[in-house]
């Protein structure tokens, strides 16, 4: 699996973008198959983005922008209007970006842009909002985070994994933290961090680059600049040891294990190398035709669960990851340890030329087929930008990764998928004493 810039160009689907005067990015993909449009508002702030002490506050703000008013517009005036029209919209905070989107109608284009440009200056918060949607984000972290071992080990992994990158934090914040969140905290994140030159708008649909142009200099356009911003992130030391963590807990019938390494992402990888690493995890476990899947659920049926992940859309490094959970009376030690042979079997003798071939024509046929959800491209042209890529890494994307060689598979399984500098966590269920 893979969260690689999966786009490419086509006759019938092409990107044209454009920089407003006030630094706002804008991206146009016109798609006239159905009479629907996808508009998309990407910031380039994240929880990694947070100062020290205020974990959660990119989503308190996304919650803040999400339901507050403006001094323009009533609190939930937004969301009615998007019901009224039939369309939907939402947002969503990660480590690198915030988002917020709608699909409507192409006739609602204008008047969504109207909604966006305003709360991107014009948030008016009372004590009011500030107490309901703090009391709604300490919620998602008991239900969501709290109460679920698998996400509380993913927390433990992560925190473990990264020794001095943020991406260390959770997304949604420290319950300590959070709980003391208030208005300054996200009045100076909002004042900074939500300008026009630290945006980028991706409008994909059944819409013109001309039409979108003329109104996002109508609405966007007017929203002032503010100073440049640099994304001055920490950086993670050389890691040299192997460590491990485990979580018991009485909700867990079936144990589970997963391995991680840090790998560089798309933005800093060396030339072909992330490719390679999205290529490493389609082969080794991104589906019922990888070796992982091949060997230990097909053939030695120890296996219930195991894949391969590599997440390549980050403004930093990144991480592989590797995971499992027996089948029947098979032992998580013997499926761990199996499914590191295959690891280690890549990283010495690589992989043929035939499976590297299935591998990429699997994936730039996902590609192209990718192309019929207009929200899913828009997604990844933002994301995209958001973490310094660009058009042209969206649409060359398939042209590179069939140049990757059985070489460069070989390279980086060899360079970064060593036993000796991973992090594994274990879920077990918990026993009587």
């Amino acid at each position: 699996m893979s969260t690689a810039p999966v786009l490419a160009a086509t006759d019938d689907i092409k990107a044209t973008t454009f920089l407003l005067d006030n630094g706002m990015e804008v991206v146009v993909i016109p798609d006239h198959r159905a009479p629907i449009v996808t508009h998309m508002v990407w910031y380039k702030i994240g929880s990694a983005d947070e100062p020290p002490g205020k974990s959660g506050i990119a989503h308190f703000v996304e919650h803040l922008m999400f339901k507050a008013a403006t001094i323009n517009h009533a609190a939930g005036q937004l969301d009615r209007a998007v019901v009224e029209i039939g369309g939907s919209h939402n947002a969503f905070t990660s480590y690198d970006y915030t988002a917020y989107y709608q699909t409507v109608a192409p006739s609602a284009l204008e008047q969504m842009m109207s909604f966006e440009a305003d709360r991107m200056f014009n948030l008016s918060i009372t004590d009011d909002d500030i107490q309901t949607e703090r009391d709604v984000i300490l919620e998602e972290r008991r239900s969501g985070v709290d109460n679920d071992p698998e996400a509380l080990l993913r927390e433990e992994i992560d925190a473990t994994l990264w020794q001095n990158q943020p991406y260390r934090i959770p997304v949604i914040g420290w319950m300590q933290e959070m709980e003391k969140l208030d208005w300054p905290d996200a009045k100076a994140f909002y004042d900074e961090y939500y300008t026009p030159n630290n945006a980028v708008l991706v409008v994909a649909g059944d819409v013109e680059p001309e039409t979108v142009k003329a109104l996002a200099e109508k609405t966007y356009g007017t929203v002032p600049a503010a100073p440049g911003l640099a994304r001055i992130r920490p950086v993670e030391p050389v890691q040299n040891t192997r460590r491990t963590l485990t979580l018991t807990n009485e909700r867990i019938s079936v144990p589970r294990f997963s391995t991680q390494w840090v790998v560089p992402s798309y933005r800093t990888a060396s030339p072909g190398e992330a490719e390679a690493l999205d290529l490493l995890a389609e082969i080794l476990g991104g589906g019922t035709r990888s070796r992982l899947y091949q060997q230990l659920v097909v053939k030695q049926g120890i296996a219930a669960e195991v894949g391969a992940y590599f997440e390549g859309v980050m403004l930093d490094a990144t991480s592989f990851i590797i995971y499992g959970s027996p089948r029947g009376a098979a032992k998580l030690a013997d499926l761990e340890a199996a499914a590191d042979a295959e690891v280690a079997r890549i990283a010495r003798d690589g992989v043929t030329r035939d499976e590297l071939d299935k591998a990429k024509d699997r994936y730039v046929r996902s590609a192209i087929f990718a192309q019929d959800e207009q929200e899913f491209i828009a997604n990844i042209y933002g994301a995209t930008l958001a973490t310094g890529g660009n058009v042209q890494d969206v649409q060359q994307w398939p042209d590179r990764i069939r140049k990757v060689s059985t070489d460069q598979v070989k390279a980086v399984a060899a360079r970064y998928l060593a036993s000796d500098h991973s992090t594994t966590g274990y879920l077990l269920p918990k026993t009587e004493n």
